[in-house]
């Protein structure tokens, strides 16, 4: 918007002056092209952002599924290890018949004695190979049970890093409760919603005071867990606007909000600007759809959305 009437004031200042050059306005026309782009590239980034989220979620889906395959293989190789252990038995048993009818046979002719001696020597490389086999499936079993327990382990390990990252933030946010912030944790995440009075004032994305103090005090937070990925998100009512500057549109403004955090966070240098994602969802994803004031205001939120990173869980199923 700034932009425009600037550039309205030039050109009402080109009508009336011919002092102005042509090349202040050649510049100020440069900005304005300037600031369109970086607005194409922020609907570009919106794009990756819904691509890795969807990512995301399948990870979450693979691995349940894995746990679940993991199990049901954990199951199958006891049940074959029991029923090698059976044939096992039933050979035992087998050779001691012929050992006995040898005995019974000593008195009997050469050719007999051979043939069992025969049939014996069989029994006993069937009986050798069995127990290969069975050495393997005892082997390939305990190689199972221990990657399910390391899986299950890392499991564990994510669910209480995220616990103690949400009372983390809780803490570290205390001074800002009942001021329009909340934290929560939802599918493994944690979530710390900003309503839109504790950040920006209405239809702008110029972080408040209050706002920045509350930023500063998570970035600082994040600052001091590196293997935390960051997510952004800003969230509009579904009330249109239409705007004829920098922001046209809900989602204009959600990607202007988004990346005015986002600033503010990588403004802390001990914050690598590539754990953190920068994305505007407009009004499509509501906390509610009434249509009430009160479900408006709760649905105008900027969201930080922190992700313990999942490096060990994907070479687990990648081993697997």
């Amino acid at each position: 918007m700034r932009s425009v009437i600037i550039l309205s004031i030039l050109i009402i200042m080109i009508s009336s002056e011919s002092c102005v050059s042509l090349k202040k306005f050649n510049e100020t026309s440069d900005k304005l092209n300037s600031v369109m782009r970086e607005n194409q590239d922020l609907r570009q980034a919106n794009n990756m952002l819904e691509i890795n989220n969807t990512e995301f979620e399948d990870i979450n889906k693979r691995l349940s599924e894995k746990n679940r395959e993991l199990a049901g293989q954990v199951e199958e190789c006891l049940y074959n290890l029991n029923l090698q252990k059976q044939k096992n038995d039933a050979l035992s048993a087998q050779q001691e018949r012929f050992i006995k009818e040898m005995d019974m046979l000593k008195t009997g002719s050469t050719s007999e004695i051979e043939m069992l001696l025969e049939e014996l020597q069989n029994a006993r490389n069937n009986l050798n190979l069995r127990e290969d086999l069975l050495r393997e499936a005892e082997k390939e079993l305990a190689e199972r049970n221990s990657r399910l327990i390391e899986l299950q382990n890392i499991l564990e390990q994510k669910d209480q890093a995220v616990k103690e990252l949400k009372n983390r933030v809780i803490n570290a946010l205390t001074g800002f409760n009942n001021k329009g912030l909340t934290v929560h944790e939802k599918n493994g995440k944690v979530y710390v919603s900003m309503e839109e009075k504790l950040l920006f004032k209405t239809g702008k994305w110029d972080v408040d005071p209050n706002g920045i103090k509350a930023l500063n005090e998570i970035s600082s937070l994040l600052a001091e867990n590196t293997d935390i990925n960051i997510m952004v998100e800003g969230h509009t009512d579904d009330v249109p606007m239409r705007g004829s500057g920098d922001v046209k549109d809900n989602w204009d403004l959600s990607v202007m909000r988004a990346t005015a955090v986002t600033k503010i966070l990588t403004a802390n240098k001990q914050i690598d600007p590539k754990r953190i994602i920068a994305s505007g969802r407009s009004e499509f994803v509501p906390l509610s759809t009434e249509k009430t004031p009160e479900a408006r205001q709760m649905n105008r939120r900027t969201e930080i959305i922190l992700t313990p990173k999942l490096d060990e869980l994907l070479k687990i199923i990648e081993m697997n």
